[in-house]
């Protein structure tokens, strides 16, 4: 049996020294904003783990109400919804990634962060892919003024 589960995310941008992107500290001239790092690509691929095992969402996992969210590692967050899903019985296949950023460029750090991922997740990188797309100039995206995510991930019921 499979399923398929997509997570999306958006964070504003603000003043700052780099953004979190996939567990990746990329050096930049702004900062997401967000209550915990703000790691846009992990709190996507969260959100997605949790949806294909229908295990609710990230905000219900990790509210951001909750002081002891303030700052959290979003590498943590996604292990941690990872050990739900794994122990209702469903284990990656693959995952499918789009980051949307009209700065800084992705590409050039698509091998650390796919390597990242898969490390958290405990998967091969073949199963980890990664997209990047700007904004073309238009909207909060092409503005500068937010980074978005999203991913798509295909779980099975382990035997």
């Amino acid at each position: 049996m499979f399923r398929i589960g997509l997570g999306h995310d958006t964070h504003r941008l603000g003043p700052g020294t780099g953004l979190v992107i996939g567990g990746i500290t990329i050096p930049h001239d702004r900062a997401a904003i967000g209550h915990s790092d703000a790691d846009v690509l992990l709190h996507a691929i969260t959100d997605a783990l949790l949806g294909a095992a229908a295990l609710g969402d990230i905000g219900e996992m990790f509210p951001d109400t909750d002081p002891a969210n303030r700052g959290r590692d979003s590498a943590d967050m996604l292990r941690r919804a990872l050990e739900r899903v794994s122990a209702a019985g469903w284990r990656i296949v693959n995952l499918d990634c789009v980051i949307s950023a009209q700065r800084p460029r992705i590409l050039s750090h698509r091998p650390a962060i796919r390597r990242r991922i898969a490390e958290i997740l405990g998967v091969g990188e073949d199963a980890v892919w990664l997209k990047a797309k700007t904004g073309e100039g238009v909207g909060p995206v092409g503005e500068e003024l937010a980074v978005a995510a999203e991913c798509v991930v295909l779980v099975e019921r382990r035997a």
